[in-house]
C-alpha cells in the first residue's frame, strides 16, 4: 500500500515538472515543424471534404442527380466522419495520437481512390461515407497532439495559425474545382487528394509522440527524452529558456481516462455546452459551403465557370477572417469572441432572408459574410474543445465534439436540400439565422474562458 501511494505520489511529481518544462518552451523551429508536417495532412484533409461540393455541379449532370440526392451524397460524408471522430478519438488515447494519424491518413487517401471509380450517386455516398470515417478522426487527433506542446501563452496562436490551414484547404478546393472541373472533369479533384500519401514518411519518422500523452501513460523516460529534445533546440538556437516553475497536479492528471467522465462534473456542462456550438456553427457553415455552388448553378442558372468561381469567394473570405481570429483570439479571449460572432452572423443571413435572396448577386455579396464570421468559430472549435479537457481525455473529448460537428454538417445540406424544394431558397437563411441565433445564446450563458491558462489548471 505504502509503495502504491509513493509510486502515485512520484508520478504525480513527474508530471508537474514535465508540464513546467512545456510550459516554458519557446516555438523552435521543430514545433514549427511539428505544425507544418500537421497542418499538411489537414489542409487535405479539409481539401478532401469539400472536393465533393466543386464536383457536384457536374455529377448532377452527368448522373442525373435529384435535390435530395445531392443531399444524401453531400452528407454521407459528414455522417462518416461522426463515426471517425468517435472512433479514432478513443484509438488516440489507447494506442497514441501518431499512430492515429497515420490510420487516419491512410484511410482517406485510399477512399479517395476509390471515389474516382464511382460509377453513380449510391457508389459515391458509399465511398464518401467511408472516407469521412478517416477524415473525421484526423483533425481532432492532430488538434490533440498540437495543443500539448504548447505553453499557455503562446497556445492561441501558434495552435490557431495551424488550424488556419483547414480553411486554406477549403479554399484550395475551390480553386482546384474552378481551374481543374471545366477542363479535366470531376475526377482531376480526387486525383488532386492522393498528395497526403506522401505525408505518411515524414509523419512516422520525423515527429515525436505527444509528451502530455506518454507522461498520462506512465511512460515517463520516453516523455522526457522528447522534452530534453525540444530544450536541447532552443539553447542551439539561442532561444530563451527560463528556469521551469512547477504547480501542483492533480492527481486525476495521471488517471486512466472513462469517456464516462465526459459526463460527469466540471466536465458534464462543458461536454454539453462544445457539443452545442459544434452544432450550431457547422450546421450553417457547411451547409452553405457545400450547397451554394450548386445553388448557383441549379437556381440562379449561372455557368458551371461562375458558380464554381462564386463557390469559391465564400472559401476564399473564410481563410482571411480565420486568420484575423487567429491573431487575435488571444487578446480577445474564446468566450467574446464567439458570442459576437454567432450574434454578428445572422445580421446577413437575415438581410437575405428580407430581400428573399431573389438574385445571386444578393446571396454572393451577404452569405461569404456570414459564412467568413462563422468560420472564425469553426477553425478555432478545435483550439478551445482541447483546452476544456485533461490529457487523459483531451482526445476523446475533442473527438465526441466534433463528432457533434459531423452531425452539424449532415443536417446542414439536407436542410438546404429540402428547405430549397419545398420553400424556397430565401427560407433558407431564415433557418440558418435562427440556428446562428442559438449558439450565441449557448455561449453567452453556458461558454467558460480559457485564454491564458495552463491546461493542467483548466481541466485537472
Amino acid at each position: 500500500m505504502t509503495s502504491h501511494v509513493v509510486d502515485e505520489g512520484a508520478a504525480r511529481t513527474a508530471n508537474a515538472e514535465l508540464v513546467a518544462r512545456l510550459e516554458r518552451l519557446p516555438v523552435t523551429r521543430r514545433l514549427t515543424l511539428i505544425r507544418v508536417i500537421v497542418g499538411s495532412a489537414t489542409f487535405f484533409d479539409a481539401y478532401t471534404v469539400l472536393a465533393i461540393a466543386f464536383a457536384m455541379p457536374e455529377l448532377v449532370d452527368a448522373w442525373n442527380l435529384s435535390d435530395s440526392q445531392v443531399g444524401l451524397i453531400l452528407s454521407a460524408g459528414y455522417l462518416g466522419q461522426l463515426v471517425g471522430a468517435l472512433a479514432f478519438g478513443w484509438l488516440a488515447e489507447r494506442i497514441g495520437r501518431l499512430h492515429t494519424l497515420l490510420i487516419t491518413i491512410v484511410l482517406f487517401v485510399s477512399m479517395d481512390i476509390a471515389c474516382l471509380f464511382a460509377w453513380d450517386g449510391t457508389s459515391m455516398m458509399v465511398f464518401r461515407f467511408v472516407q469521412g470515417i478517416g477524415t473525421g478522426g484526423e483533425v481532432p487527433v492532430a488538434s490533440a497532439y498540437i495543443n500539448e506542446f504548447i505553453g499557455a501563452r503562446k497556445r492561441g496562436r501558434f495552435f490557431l495559425l495551424y488550424e488556419v490551414i483547414f480553411p486554406a484547404g477549403l479554399m484550395f478546393a475551390g480553386i482546384a474545382g474552378y481551374f481543374l472541373v471545366p477542363v479535366f472533369g470531376w475526377k482531376a479533384l480526387f486525383v488532386v487528394g492522393l498528395v497526403p500519401a506522401v505525408l505518411a514518411i515524414p509523419l512516422r519518422l520525423l515527429m515525436p509522440e505527444s509528451p502530455r500523452w506518454l507522461a498520462a501513460k506512465g511512460r515517463h523516460e520516453e516523455a522526457d527524452a522528447v522534452v530534453r529534445k525540444l530544450e536541447g533546440d532552443a539553447v542551439r538556437q539561442g532561444l530563451p529558456l527560463p528556469e521551469p516553475t512547477p504547480r501542483p497536479v492533480d492527481p486525476r492528471a495521471t488517471a486512466r481516462s472513462d469517456w464516462r467522465e465526459l459526463f460527469k462534473g466540471i466536465y458534464l456542462k462543458r461536454t454539453l455546452m462544445i457539443w452545442g456550438l459544434w452544432v450550431c456553427v457547422y450546421l450553417v457553415n457547411n451547409g452553405l459551403v457545400t450547397w451554394l455552388p450548386t445553388l448557383y448553378k441549379k437556381v440562379f442558372h449561372l455557368p458551371l465557370e461562375t458558380s464554381l468561381a462564386y463557390g469559391w469567394i465564400t472559401s476564399g473570405v473564410g481563410v482571411v477572417a480565420s486568420l484575423i481570429c487567429a491573431l487575435l483570439i488571444d487578446r480577445v479571449g474564446r468566450k467574446r469572441w464567439y458570442a459576437v460572432a454567432f450574434l454578428a452572423a445572422t445580421v446577413p443571413l437575415l438581410l437575405l432572408t428580407a430581400l428573399g435572396a431573389t438574385s445571386a448577386t444578393q446571396v454572393v455579396l451577404l452569405a461569404p459574410v456570414a459564412y467568413a464570421i462563422l468560420q472564425t468559430i469553426s477553425f478555432s472549435l478545435y483550439l478551445y474543445s482541447a483546452e476544456l479537457y485533461p490529457t487523459r481525455l483531451r482526445a476523446i473529448g475533442t473527438g465526441f465534439g466534433s463528432a457533434w460537428l459531423r452531425a452539424g454538417s449532415s443536417i446542414g445540406p439536407l436542410l438546404v436540400g429540402w428547405i430549397v424544394a419545398d420553400l424556397g431558397i430565401r427560407y433558407v437563411f431564415a433557418a440558418f439565422a435562427a440556428v446562428a441565433l442559438l449558439g450565441g445564446l449557448v455561449t453567452i450563458v453556458f461558454a467558460i474562458e480559457t485564454k491564458g491558462r495552463v491546461l493542467e489548471e483548466l481541466s485537472p
